[in-house]
């Protein structure tokens, strides 16, 4: 009978999991959404059981509070972001035509370089074309998913999903954590929670405290833009937030679509100031005390890494391959600490150590 080592079966259990998600990825969505919003409402059920309440009726408080926060963002945010989007579209079509009138002609004369409008012209044609819609993106999206009746009633059961599923999974997290852990074989439990436990600060560092971050900066960017008088400040505050999600691509994203629109929009260089103020304010905020506070130390992952970790889930596997991108970042991030600190103690290590320590010694 032919003997299979242990790292071989992890390998044959990985390559089983890619592409048992690679084959379950159209349906992988609402739950892996809901496991998501799971994970982050847990601590806060954790916090009301602890203080007396029984697990259902902390899950019931927190599921209900959440629901009611998102409804009223979404009520709010979705009428404002159509408005915004709209006049986004309007704005970029208004950019082009300024572009193709003063600022190449400009450049042109500048730089004796000869005359060329196709490119421009295209360019409006497409925007025009594509943007003639009065809804803009949201309703150009929401055309492509009503486009068949079964991708809408896809789409319906989908979002009446994640509610349902997110419910059942905060209510018995605690008893599938304990469930997965006594099903871990004994001779490795302990060394898997821990790594569980090193994702988890991970993780939880990321998904809770980076997500507050974002939430927190897109308020300060949007106030702040609104406060300068700026006509996109909900989209641009939203877009420069959201992009905070990498450190400094947010600013860098903000500063210069901001800066773009303020330019068109004012007669002025004195607006100008106040975005660069806004987002010099909205650094300093995150850099000395909404990072500090709310995330900490504990992330680890480098910017480079979670772009890629990002784009490269996206490209494999869609919306569920960004889901899972930064957990499986995360997770490989601690394996290969582990990997190093066996490396570390390995006689191939060792070796090498001694070997510099012998040609010190003969010198």
């Amino acid at each position: 009978m032919i003997s299979i080592s242990k790292p071989v079966w992890g390998l044959l259990a990985a390559i089983a999991f890619v592409l048992l998600v690679h084959l379950l990825a159209p349906i992988l969505m609402p739950f892996l959404l809901a496991a998501v919003l799971a994970y982050i409402g847990d601590p806060l059920a954790d916090r009301l059981e602890a203080r007396g309440m029984s697990r259902t009726m902390s899950v019931v408080t927190v599921f209900v509070g959440l629901t009611l926060l998102g409804g009223l963002l979404f009520l709010v945010s979705v009428p404002l972001l159509i408005d915004q989007i709209q006049l986004l579209v309007e704005r970029i079509y208004e950019g082009l035509a300024w572009l193709q009138q003063t600022g190449l002609p400009t450049l042109r004369q500048y730089l004796d370089l000869p005359e060329q409008t196709k490119p421009m012209d295209a360019a409006r044609e497409a925007l025009s074309k594509h943007w003639e819609s009065a809804g803009g993106i949201l309703f150009y999206l929401w055309g492509k998913v009503s486009g068949s009746s079964m991708a809408l009633l896809t789409w319906i059961a989908n979002v009446t999903l994640v509610p349902v599923v997110t419910f059942y999974l905060l209510r018995d997290w605690d008893v599938l954590m304990a469930a997965i852990r006594n099903f871990l074989p004994r001779s490795v439990e302990l060394r898997t929670v821990e790594i569980a436990q090193q994702c988890d600060e991970i993780l939880g560092a990321f998904a809770r405290g980076q997500l507050l971050v974002m939430l927190a900066l897109s308020l300060v960017y949007t106030l702040g833009l609104w406060l300068v008088g700026l006509e996109l400040a909900l989209v641009l505050g939203l877009l420069a937030g959201l992009a905070s999600i990498v450190p400094y691509l947010g600013v860098i994203i903000g500063i210069s679509a901001a800066g773009v629109a303020a330019f068109f929009q004012f007669d002025s260089l004195l607006p100008l100031a106040g975005v660069a103020a806004v987002f010099g304010i909205g650094q300093m905020l995150e850099s000395m005390v909404l990072t500090p506070i709310l995330v900490g130390d504990k992330i680890g992952l480098h910017p480079v890494v979670v772009i890629f970790a990002i784009l490269a889930g996206g490209q494999l596997f869609g919306f569920v391959g960004i889901l899972l991108a930064l957990p499986v970042a995360a997770v490989i991030k601690v394996m290969i600490n582990h990997l190093h600190d066996y490396y570390k103690l390995s006689g191939l290590y060792g070796a090498a150590v001694d070997i510099d320590d012998s040609e010190t010694t003969e010198q």
